[in-house]
């Protein structure tokens, strides 16, 4: 195999273009998805990898030349859907670079004394069910199988409904102790999702932790009624109350540092521009390195968005979807990583990953490329093709590392 990683990234340049947002829209099991996973597995079969996608949707594919029991393996790869509008790197870099890693490994003529695995793992941005990470939790138990069917979608559909559809069977969704004993180390690239490589002024980076986060709904109630109609003064609007939860959000995280919290979604219910809203939903994400700040934090918007919204005759509910604590990659795992990249600095980061997920169960790493902007979840998001190469080179000499 020829292709270098920006050459296997340009064959899905077109996969999902997202013509009104710009960007990529890649929800899990959509179209653009289905065919980003299908291009994979025929590039893992092209390599002579088994390849074979399991019930949770993950596709594993096996690299075993001297047919060792499937125990203990090296296992490296990332996902391929995106938020709504994302960059052409979150994800499908990983993917490539893990495929682009197996040609390297080839091309030096090694042999893996253990197998070595590419795997793809489907729901990572939790963009179409509002959990990430959704196929590791599943396959660790982290999210009961139950509660991942019943979710639905913004259209209605069903979790279980969308999986059946996909070629799943939902009687096969959940934890998967037979799969996380096969991996022996997971090892994740991603792209850098900030400015850390920037300012370091290096094209790699080992991951050092992954800082806790979590995801919240929260709904805003009060009286739906006609536009037209009703005066300013007879009205219990939630759009005007929810508008307040978002300051109150930006003043809370303000007052605790190296804070994030974020409202990304605002769906006002049931929409119509002539209509008063009955409700809005917003969704809420915080991110601190101390977990027992994040719950502080959390606990202190929902006292006080209750306070503003009761001013404008409206109540205020919040409901956890997801949360994630801090990680601190396996230490061992990460100083043999390290070893294998001497010079390659040291980088926590702020984004989420099945990494981290993985990390509860099994050996996990990461390693981090070079994004010039600095952007991400955005069209701005980039890497240069040098450093995506740079990045692959990386990460198969962790895996030749690993796997001699």
């Amino acid at each position: 195999m020829s292709d270098t990683t920006a050459g296997l990234l340009s064959q899905i340049a077109g996969t999902g273009r997202d013509e009104v947002r710009g960007g990529f829209s890649r929800p899990v099991f959509s179209a653009a998805e289905r065919e980003l996973l299908e291009w994979a597995r025929e590039q893992c079969t092209r390599r002579g990898l088994d390849a074979e996608v399991d019930g949770n949707g993950v596709l594993w594919a096996w690299w075993n030349p001297a047919g060792h029991s499937l125990v203990d393996a090296v296992v490296t790869g990332s996902h391929l859907d995106s938020v709504p509008g994302g960059g052409a790197f979150d994800g499908p870099l990983g993917v490539a670079s893990a495929l682009r890693a197996v040609d390297l490994l080839r091309e030096r003529d090694v042999v893996p004394a253990r197998p070595l695995a590419v795997a793809v793992f489907p729901e990572e941005e939790g963009s179409r069910f509002g959990i990430a990470c959704l196929g590791s939790r599943l396959l660790t138990g982290a999210l009961p199988a139950e509660r991942a069917l019943a979710l639905r979608d913004p259209d209605g559909t069903t979790f279980a409904d969308a999986a059946r559809r996909a070629g799943l069977s939902p009687d096969r969704i959940g934890r998967d102790d037979a799969a996380l004993a096969r991996i022996g180390a997971f090892v994740e690239l991603h792209v850098e999702q900030g400015r850390g490589l920037i300012d370091l002024g290096a094209p790699v980076a080992v991951a050092s932790s992954m800082i806790g986060h979590g995801r919240w709904r929260i709904t805003v109630r009060g009286q739906g009624n006609h536009a037209g109609t009703t005066l300013l003064a007879d009205r219990r609007d939630p759009v005007v109350a929810a508008a307040q939860v978002v300051l109150v959000v930006r003043a809370v995280a303000a007052e605790h540092p190296d804070t994030r919290a974020t409202v990304g979604r605002f769906q006002p219910v049931p929409g119509g521009t002539n209509v008063i809203a009955s409700r809005v939903d917003l969704w809420l994400d915080v991110r601190h390195p101390v977990d027992a700040v994040t719950a502080q934090v959390v606990e202190e918007i929902a006292r006080r968005a209750a306070d503003a919204v009761a001013g404008e005759g409206c109540t205020v509910e919040l409901h956890e979807e997801s949360s994630s604590p801090t990680v601190a990659f396996d230490a061992a795992l990460r100083d043999r990583v390290s070893g294998a990249l001497p010079g390659a600095p040291l980088l926590a980061t702020g984004a989420g990953h099945d990494a981290g997920i993985l990390a509860e169960r099994v050996p996990s790493a990461m390693l981090f490329v070079r994004n010039p902007t600095g952007i991400s979840h955005s069209p701005e998001e980039h890497v240069e093709d040098d450093d995506a190469e740079r990045g692959s080179v990386a990460l198969a000499d962790v895996l030749q590392s690993l796997v001699g």
